[in-house]
């Protein structure tokens, strides 16, 4: 199917799926299998040669997984994807063709506080180095950009703050350092914003989140935009250059626009393993069905409860950027037409304490890990999710100790409104 001849809502249910060619099963089967049968010997050494395109074994590829991969990449815009087990998996995913020891990614100081610690601390044990900036600061960003960068990354609506990134202007940056800029878009998904319309080279996710949408299996994808030439500044090899583990050939030179996502498989999931399995795709698939219903009733729910916090005495402020009060309220025109999301933090009078009691008095919402999901989620930041962080870097990722972060998701917004009314009440006494 082609996203030029359906909308996004016929999209979300049936890219990449077709009726199964031996049952006629409408909906895409778990293929729970790990390997598949070849039908001779020649068709084995053209799959292991990647001569012929087809299924080998599951850390590899599966028909399940395959689905997924597909229906991500046309709802994104993008040519292929690579699907993985984790968020975090695939933003080293993302990174392992373009880096190499000394070299370094520029990123935005405005991340989920486990990417910070992944990009400053745990990726520093490849050889590869991270440089933090503000990306609201365009000349910030261009400084920090060396002969060694290989990448710029940033999330299009930031975690936990809500903050809107303007992504072409980052991709302006990527693309006169000609270095591939990767949108996280976890917390917009394709519905609210497609990043590649931006400039972005590459796309993520952490499919856990709004892509799921039930909180029941953890999942990560990569989605090529195919418009990037990796050959042409010679900073890329594994993509440009001979592949010894494939007689010398050459990504870009045999796959062409799919390059990337050919060596995520071939080379990536080979050697990583961070394979997403069955179930998980099948879950995914079953959430993404609808996608764009839910993300509108995140939306219109985000937008009350926000307004009825920022109107509260008791709080301080909230950074979503759906209200007028935000800095970031004008960018939503350009980079999510359809809305702003559903994840802020509000600040609550009284404190680190103060958000520890209101936190612990919430009954409808679930004091969680996790964001994107149907429920409506809170969690301290400060003291979990960004707990490793130091207060500089917790601040600069927005997420200051007297801040809690709130997933807003499909209930009765009233009903909403009356929980966080009383769990305020709590957090003042």
């Amino acid at each position: 199917m082609s996203e030029e001849e359906y909308g996004f809502d016929t999209l979300q249910i049936h890219a990449g799926a077709r009726p199964d060619p031996t049952t006629g099963a409408r909906q895409t089967p778990i293929y729970q299998t790990t390997a598949y049968v070849f039908r001779d010997a020649d068709h084995a050494a053209a799959l292991f040669n990647l001569q012929e395109v087809g299924n080998i074994y599951s850390r590899l590829t599966n028909p399940t997984v395959a689905v997924l991969q597909e229906r991500v990449a046309t709802l994104e815009g993008g040519v292929g994807a690579v699907a993985c087990s984790s968020g975090h998996a695939a933003q080293i995913m993302a990174l392992f063709p373009l880096m190499s020891p000394g070299m370094n990614v520029v990123a935005s100081t405005r991340l989920y506080g486990g990417t910070v610690t992944q990009l400053g601390t745990t990726i520093k044990r490849f050889g590869w180095e991270v440089k933090f900036v503000d990306t609201d600061d365009e000349k910030a960003v261009s400084t920090a950009i060396d002969e060694n960068t290989r990448a710029l990354f940033c999330e299009t609506i930031a975690n936990p703050g809500g903050y809107i990134t303007d992504l072409s202007v980052m991709a302006k940056i990527a693309n006169k350092a000609k270095i591939p800029l990767i949108v996280d878009n976890t917390t917009a998904t394709p519905y609210l914003c497609r990043p590649i319309e931006h400039g972005a080279t590459l796309v993520v996710h952490s499919t856990t989140k709004y892509l799921t949408g039930n909180g029941t299996v953890t999942g990560g994808v990569v989605v090529d935009s195919g418009n990037f030439d990796w050959g042409a500044s010679g900073k890329f090899p594994s993509l440009s250059e001979p592949e010894k583990a494939y007689h010398g050939m050459r990504f870009q030179e045999a796959f062409g626009p799919l390059a990337f996502t050919f060596h995520g498989i071939a080379v990536g999931l080979r050697d990583l393993g961070m394979t997403m399995n069955p179930q998980a795709a099948h879950y995914t698939l079953m959430g993404i069905e609808t996608l764009s219903l839910r993300m509108k009733k995140h939306v219109e729910n985000a937008i009350r409860v926000a307004n009825w916090l920022e109107a509260d005495p008791r709080t301080e402020n909230v950074t979503y950027a759906g209200l007028k009060s935000s800095k970031y309220f004008s960018r939503i025109k350009t980079i999510c037409p359809r809305g702003a999301g559903a994840l802020f933090t509000v600040a609550i009078k009284g404190g680190y304490n103060a958000c520890l009691k209101f936190v612990d008095s919430l009954e409808i919402f679930s004091h969680v890990a996790n964001l994107g999901d149907a429920r409506s989620l809170v969690i301290h930041p400060a003291s979990t999710t960004h707990r490793q962080l130091t207060t500089e870097q917790q601040k600069a990722a927005g997420s200051d100790p007297g801040l809690v972060r709130i997933s807003i998701g499909i209930e009765d917004a009233d009903d909403l409104i009356k929980d966080l009314d009383q769990a305020l009440a709590n957090a003042a006494k």
